[in-house]
């Protein structure tokens, strides 16, 4: 089922359910510049076996309202906002990349929401105890440089191919076959090849909140992914460190990315994680 929900003042995002509506509720919060349809099918379909799943778009990606002016910190408020919408009292959230950062926020600021937590291919909130984690490789960032450069949607299209090459990283071999499918399919529900710079200028203040994840009490797994170049070990283990009771499952293999190599190990960490 897909549906608006309204978050803000003039501000409404795509969300779509699927399984049971009587089954615990498990919240999908995707990374940054991201719609919600890069949650792959099989991921979803396997959650929602047992759970209602909630998957959608954040401001500004897919079909949800763009344009508007907000903080990174407003993100996670819509998330808020969107189980509202459903007349979700409490559920099971998984966050990735940006959505990792934005479930931590939760996690603080809404642990009565919560029933778990999950988060991967993420590292913890500035200020949290313990040395800096690092950050993304050299040449990603040297990659990421080019993002805002004018291409047609051809050579915008292979840039994003490329982008999720290295983001995939070395840990599993890559199908750049799988990476365009996933954004033409995102691009026929998002009405064309939205900007990748979205989230990218928004206001990142309120995000140096590392040390209050020591008040967390809801589960929480961390899943690393050894071959992730954004958030590269050991953003997973010092993610862990800082959250009370936090547990940490490898997958063996998995970078910055979803592909179907490490699909079936995630979700069976996930599905533990939810049954536990």
């Amino acid at each position: 089922m897909e549906r608006t929900v309204e978050v803000a003042d003039g501000v409404e995002l795509w969300v779509e359910e699927r399984g049971d509506p009587r089954s615990p509720a498990v919240l999908l919060v995707m990374g940054a510049a991201s719609s919600g349809l890069f949650w792959p099918e099989a991921l979803v379909d396997r959650l929602a076996a047992s759970c209602r799943v909630v998957r959608y778009d954040h401001r500004d990606t897919g079909r949800s309202t763009a344009g508007s002016s907000y903080a990174l910190r407003d993100l996670a408020g819509d998330a808020v906002a969107v189980l509202d919408g459903l007349g979700i009292d409490r559920a099971h959230v998984v966050g990735m990349s940006m959505g990792g950062l934005l479930v931590q926020l939760l996690l603080i600021d809404h642990p009565d929401r919560l029933l778990s937590a999950t988060l991967f291919c993420t590292g913890p909130l500035g200020g949290a105890p313990g040395d800096p984690a690092p950050g993304p490789s050299d040449e990603l960032l040297q990659f990421w440089a080019t993002m805002g450069e004018p291409r047609d949607d051809e050579a915008e299209l292979a840039w994003r191919v490329e982008h999720w090459r290295l983001l995939h990283g070395d840990g599993v071999p890559v199908d750049p076959a799988e990476f365009r499918a996933q954004e033409l399919r995102v691009a026929e529900h998002s009405g064309g090849l939205l900007p990748a710079t979205a989230h990218a200028t928004a206001d990142q203040s309120g995000l140096a909140r590392g040390a209050e994840l020591a008040s967390v009490a809801v589960p929480v797994l961390v899943v690393e992914a050894p071959a992730d170049p954004a958030y590269p070990p050991p953003n997973a283990q010092r993610l862990a460190a800082a959250i009370p009771g936090a547990r940490v499952v490898t997958v063996p293999g998995m970078g910055h990315a979803l592909p179907a190599a490490v699909l079936g190990p995630l979700v069976d960490a996930v599905e533990a994680h939810l049954a536990g």
